[in-house]
């Protein structure tokens, strides 16, 4: 009788086992999603932009910024306002990532809703760190800060989707399937297509990064509102990408926008390069 009651326990004990296993199971699903939902330019991302900028520094700029950033590269540094997501004393910072403009503005429109902007977003939070950094006087945590946010956003814009609708976040509440896997197209953009090519940010940045002088001085000399409205374009079609209900993509969609992708991950990084000179050059 004993043993057949301490077999029943036993396998309760299993049962509630299970039960607290599946419970924790559920709840890392859910963090999962909800910290990947509102995703900047992934990790991998923002480090080819970086890498790519680093290569294009003027030898004053270089210096200057290693003052600030010490033995930090502008690639690993590129990462720190997503790492800082988990203290919440930086929440205020979330919103100077992205920009949400309707789609359909023509090209003088859009200039028109930037030039009359005072919300907190990247095209407001960009300038205000451009003129920040050129204050000489800047005590030297306020310029680590500020830098490493402006090498931050001036990668995020160049993913179109930070340049997207409020109405679905910038692509977070567009839902697909990308090789089977449940997901959503701004994450696609950010991480999934980068993650495909199954390179190393220092492999992917020996890939790309292949620029003419020309190229890269009609880059730099466009102002920012450019930058921004070349995303908004492009957004737009990325968003015509998807013409269906949860799509299931893959290999030709891939085929279809990486050259787009790579464009714009070497065009981020050429900028940045070109933004930082003209601050410490």
């Amino acid at each position: 009788m004993m043993s057949c009651t301490r077999s029943r326990l036993t396998f309760a004990g299993k049962i509630n086992h299970m039960k607290r296993f599946k419970v924790l199971l559920l709840i890392i699903s859910f963090t999962t999603v909800s910290v990947s939902s509102f995703a900047w330019w992934g990790q991998q991302g923002h480090r080819i932009v970086g890498e790519i900028a680093d290569s294009y520094l003027s030898s004053k700029a270089r210096k200057a910024i290693r003052e600030i950033l010490g033995d930090e590269s502008i690639a690993i540094t590129s990462n720190w306002p997503d790492f800082i997501k988990s203290d919440s004393t930086f929440n205020y910072l979330s919103t100077w990532h992205y920009i949400n403009v309707k789609q359909g503005l023509s090209q003088n429109e859009f200039n028109a809703a930037l030039g009359n902007d005072t919300l907190t977003n990247a095209y407001t939070k960009l300038n205000f760190l451009i003129a920040e950094l050129k204050n000489k006087q800047l005590p030297l945590d306020k310029k680590q800060m500020y830098l490493r946010l402006l090498i931050h956003i001036a990668g995020d814009i160049h993913q179109p989707l930070h340049v997207g609708q409020f109405e679905d976040l910038g692509g977070n509440r567009i839902r697909l399937q990308w090789f089977g896997e449940s997901t959503n197209l701004h994450s696609l953009w950010d991480e999934k297509l980068i993650e495909f090519q199954k390179l190393s940010y220092t492999e992917y940045t020996s890939w790309i990064n292949h620029t003419t002088k020309a190229q890269r001085k009609q880059w730099q000399e466009q102002p920012l509102n450019e930058w921004f409205f070349e995303s908004y374009q492009l957004a737009g079609k990325i968003y015509n990408s998807v013409t269906q209900p949860e799509p299931k993509l893959s290999f030709r969609y891939n085929f279809d926008y990486i050259e787009m992708l790579n464009n714009q991950l070497l065009k981020g990084g050429v900028r940045l390069a070109g933004l930082l000179n003209s601050i410490f050059g």
